[in-house]
């Protein structure tokens, strides 16, 4: 319960400072693709402020979010070879006379858990 009430306290002062930054920067800004002709540009763009400013927001947020899950690749197939194991494992133990009852059900096994890498 206190967790969904400071989610949206936190989840309000966002869209409060949000919608402070769009009304303070309503003023048309021109952006330039072309840097070698300032007078009479190929490519120009011409927003106002708060819309490039949330366009490059989310478009860091979207490449730190693929940076970081790249990063991570390594940790993803090491789970994935770590569950190919167990299923090699436990098909071994269930295939041996009399170890049936000894085969614990694939839902009651443990997560594999991966730390995070050292810093």
């Amino acid at each position: 319960m206190i967790r969904k009430i400071v989610t949206a306290l936190v989840l309000i002062f966002l869209a409060l400072v949000l919608i402070a930054i769009a009304v303070a920067n309503r003023q048309v800004v021109t952006v330039s693709f072309d840097p070698f002709d300032q007078a009479n540009p190929a490519l120009v763009l011409s927003q106002p402020a708060y819309v490039l400013i949330f366009l490059l927001l989310i478009t860091g947020v979207v490449v730190g979010g693929c940076a970081a899950w790249l990063r991570q690749g390594k940790w993803r197939a090491r789970a994935r070879r770590a569950e190919a194991q167990l299923s090699r494992l436990q098909a071994q133990l269930s295939e041996q006379p009399g170890a049936a009852s000894a085969v614990p059900s694939p839902h009651a096994s443990p997560r594999l858990v991966i730390p995070p890498p050292a810093a």
